[in-house]
């Protein structure tokens, strides 16, 4: 059993317990879920960085990044250093953090939010909407084609964006639809969790126009995003590059003006 087998294990029983506490009408009742959402496509469309910074406390392949920072004091800087959207962690067991982030995130910021989560149920597709999100993450290695079309279409139905990941060009080929934004692709290799942006490459030319595309992990200096730039991405995800420090908005900031 991988870690992603893990993940989606624990996630089942977890949502399982949640929908009997708190059923998905009750979901729909949240004072803002009918908030008017705001797109992380678009603000990458018209953006010179791309950047989409990520809180993120700590993963299975690096334990420990950053234990001692407000979610809220990231998103203000993220926000202030001029980011295109934020990507809050909800998963507690093996990321630390939880859908409480995002509504303190989405409390202190007007920009785009994405729940970067494990997606395996309409359920959470609901509660994400909620919390305050605008854009939910889809992952191809978890998911059958029939899934992906109706999670995203249930989340365009609710305004929200779509950005689906992808990590070979099988799962690329099989999730290609109409309901998909963005189309990620994540160079960490979730089985042994070596990261290279040759797999960015390797698809980029694989996907179709239609979608803003998106390199995920491992991103960490200008050049990598200079480079991928050329292959067409629009959408840069970074993550542990800015939350090891003790001022991710800052080194956000210094970041996007030397990009720029």
């Amino acid at each position: 059993m991988n870690i992603l087998d893990k993940i989606v294990a624990d996630k089942f029983k977890e949502i399982q317990l949640k929908q009997a506490l708190i059923p998905s009408a009750q979901l729909e009742k949240s004072p803002i879920f009918q908030r008017e959402t705001t797109s992380l496509a678009s603000a990458l469309k018209n953006s010179k960085s791309g950047i989409i910074a990520e809180h993120k406390r700590r993963s299975p392949s690096k334990s420990m990044i950053n234990q001692s920072l407000n979610v809220q004091d990231v998103a203000s800087g993220y926000e202030d250093a001029g980011v295109c959207g934020m990507s809050v962690l909800t998963d507690s067991k093996y990321f630390g953090g939880s859908l409480e982030d995002l509504l303190l995130a989405r409390a202190s910021v007007k920009m785009p939010l994405l729940r970067k989560e494990f997606i395996i149920s309409e359920y959470q597709i609901l509660e994400a909407k909620a919390h305050g999100t605008d854009v939910i993450l889809l992952i191809a290695a978890i998911l059958t084609r029939d899934e992906i079309k109706t999670f995203s279409e249930l989340a365009k139905s609710l305004g929200l964006d779509v950005l689906l990941e992808v990590h070979n060009l099988e799962e690329l080929e099989k999730s290609i639809m109409p309901s998909l934004d963005m189309l990620g692709v994540n160079n960490r290799n979730l089985k042994t969790f070596e990261v290279s942006t040759n797999i960015s490459k390797e698809l980029s030319a694989k996907i179709p126009q239609d979608f803003v595309k998106v390199s995920e992990s491992g991103i960490s200096s200008i050049a990598a995003i200079k480079d991928l730039k050329q292959y067409g991405y629009q959408g840069f995800l970074i993550g542990e590059n800015f939350m090891k420090t003790d001022d991710p908005g800052k080194y956000a900031k210094e970041f996007i003006q030397q990009l720029s």
